[in-house]
């Protein structure tokens, strides 16, 4: 079905993302590929759809096939039906109908005469009523575009299917139907996430590095199995390799000390001898000489090991190191930091909720606010942030710190550096080298200091956040999430993960990815309807 071999791909500017790639996928396997932002994920899906040539090596596909993008953004300006890449046929078929029957109208259909009835069919299934094929694309949310190209799935029938972050903007309901269809299909797929519980659906996950392509035969619970296995033995490794470092400068330092002692004493002996000058210079000019050799022997050995190591811990997930040391907040634990009683909102003269909304949030609280696309968890939330005002009932807020995280990490500011962005969150305790010490710490090096915040991916602006909380004097009182994981890879999100888990203060969380909500040990669901 799908074949590799040896596929790179430079950019224009020289810059190499991967190199030398192999991959076999049968038919009807389903497999994940999962990697760290910015290894090449969705270019590689490009170049398997036919979007863009690979700059080296073999790309064998059997069969013609169909991409669900990542982006659609593109496609605002087209109708639906020119975004599926339907609206020739439709319209043939239209003049087909009206008694236009020309070779060019037949050919053009390509005996598709059942084309509208799938769309209706897949409409259907994706829940996209009320959405036209001759709608622009620009007047549909996040999640209606994705439906749109997962109902083309069923439109274009095709045997090789490329989702690239196909769960994202879809709210619960849209997520388990497109759970079903991943269980369910025949269909082969090539399944670009970072939505763990539609990885644990597919049979083979396949991690993109910068070494290339390594294959787990099991789902992503498999592969986490594999890779804490592999981590522990790395970690006894480096543990080894410390010790061995450890001796060898003892080693070194011994050596160096015996060797000196022992030209001391010949030295002595030499001067009581009575040797001529030219043969104490014959003598101390060996002795320097093998002491330097003796040194250089050992310090080559050092050098190795100290490179080794060096390997072995960069090749090491750096959860430890990116700790936030979040400390408690100044408010006792169950004060009341929002009163909400009967509260409702208005939105073109018709009310966001069904029933007015009664809530208490104290500190220390964890909570999830649930619902579908639509049912004013954003509202909720900066009613919550007092950026808002209900339009009934009444609402009492305590004064309080709150850091809000969307999806896009706004709260960067990308006008400004890496390190201007650091730098606006220190409140005057930090030196310059201490600020530039956390930034490398959440691995920020050198060359990324002068970067605009404008350029970083998701998961870079979350681990600059991160950084930047990390270096505030103080932690919020309140911190929104509002699903923080949309554009996150694996890594990152556990990150975050880790993070989140160790903040002591109030949490309020709108997220569809269920394993994070299960991991932050949330109290209690707040259900919008």
């Amino acid at each position: 079905m799908l074949n590799l071999q040896g596929v790179s791909f430079t950019h224009p500017n020289g810059d190499q993302l991967f190199s030398s790639l192999n991959l076999v996928v049968n038919n009807h396997e389903k497999i994940a590929l999962i990697g760290n932002n910015g290894t090449g994920k969705s270019t590689l899906l490009r170049i398997i759809s036919g979007g863009l040539p690979a700059s080296h090596g073999l790309v064998r596909v059997d069969t013609k096939p169909y991409l669900v993008p990542q982006l659609t953004g593109q496609f605002n300006l087209l109708t639906v039906a020119q975004a599926l890449g339907i609206s020739d046929k439709l319209e043939a078929l239209k003049s087909i109908l009206e008694g236009q029957v020309t070779l060019e109208n037949m050919a053009v259909l390509n005996d598709d005469w059942s084309i509208e009835e799938r769309c209706k069919e897949a409409f259907s299934y994706w829940d996209l009523t009320g959405v036209s094929l001759s709608q622009t694309m620009g007047t549909l949310s996040g999640g209606q575009k994705t439906k749109v190209f997962l109902a083309g799935i069923q439109v274009h029938r095709p045997a090789l299917v490329l989702m690239d972050e196909p769960s994202n903007h879809l709210d619960l309901d849209s997520r388990l139907i497109l759970n079903r269809y991943i269980t369910s299909t025949s269909d082969t797929l090539v399944i670009v996430s970072h939505d763990r519980t539609l990885l644990n659906l597919v049979n083979e996950v396949a991690e993109l590095t910068a070494d290339g392509i390594s294959v787990y035969g099991g789902n992503f619970d498999f592969y986490v199995e594999q890779k804490m296995i592999a981590e522990a033995s790395a970690y006894e490794e480096l543990k080894a390799m410390e010790k061995a470092l450890r001796k060898a400068k003892e080693t070194e330092r011994e050596s160096v000390e015996r060797q000196q002692k022992l030209d001391a004493r010949g030295k002595k002996k030499q001067e009581k001898a009575g040797l001529p000058t030219i043969s104490m210079n014959t003598f101390r000019n060996n002795a320097e000489r093998s002491s330097s050799r003796i040194k250089h022997i050992h310090e080559q050995k050092v050098k190795g090991l100290s490179q080794n190591l060096q390997h072995l811990r960069n090749e090491l997930p750096l959860m430890d190191q990116m700790k936030i040391g979040f400390q408690d907040t100044p408010f006792h634990r169950g004060k009341v930091l929002v009163n909400a009683k009967a509260i409702n909102h208005r939105f073109n003269h018709q009310w966001l909720w069904t029933e007015p909304l009664n809530l208490q949030l104290n500190n220390g609280d964890r909570v999830a606010i649930a619902g579908a696309n639509g049912t004013g968890k954003t509202t909720l939330i900066k009613i919550l942030l007092g950026d808002l005002e209900p339009t009934e009932g009444r609402i009492e807020r305590a004064t309080f710190d709150a850091i809000y995280l969307d999806q896009d990490y706004s709260i960067t500011n990308n006008d400004l550096s890496v390190y201007e962005q650091a730098e606006r969150f220190n409140p005057g305790l930090l030196q310059d080298h201490e600020i530039r010490l956390r930034l490398h710490r959440f691995l920020f090096e050198k060359a990324d200091w002068d970067k605009p915040c404008s350029v970083l991916s998701g998961g870079e602006k979350m681990r600059l956040t991160l950084c930047c909380l990390s270096i505030g004097s103080k932690s919020p009182n309140l911190i929104v999430l509002d699903e923080p994981t949309n554009n996150l890879d694996i890594r990152s999100i556990r990150i975050l993960t880790q993070a989140i888990t160790e903040y002591k203060g109030t949490l309020v969380v709108v997220s569809h990815d269920d394993l994070l909500l299960k991991e932050i040990n949330l109290d209690r669901e707040i259900v919008l309807t």
